[in-house]
């Protein structure tokens, strides 16, 4: 019995260690989806900020005759 409960106690150790890695893992994830969805917003914005500017460059050529 003393061997059983030994034995429990070390995998239950085990256990809580991956826990605690997953769950810093898991953390260290949001904070770099955060991260990228940040960063895929503003490209985003410049890519719209681009292409009004070519727009407008576009109206201003001249027709073709």
């Amino acid at each position: 019995m003393e061997k059983e409960f030994h034995d429990f106690e070390g995998k239950l150790n085990h256990f809580v260690q991956l826990f605690q890695r997953l769950r810093l893992e898991n953390n260290e994830l949001r904070q770099q989806l955060a991260a990228k969805t940040d960063e895929t917003r503003r490209l985003e914005e410049k890519l719209g900020e681009a292409r009004t500017r070519v727009e407008g460059l576009i109206k201003q050529l001249p027709e073709e005759v």
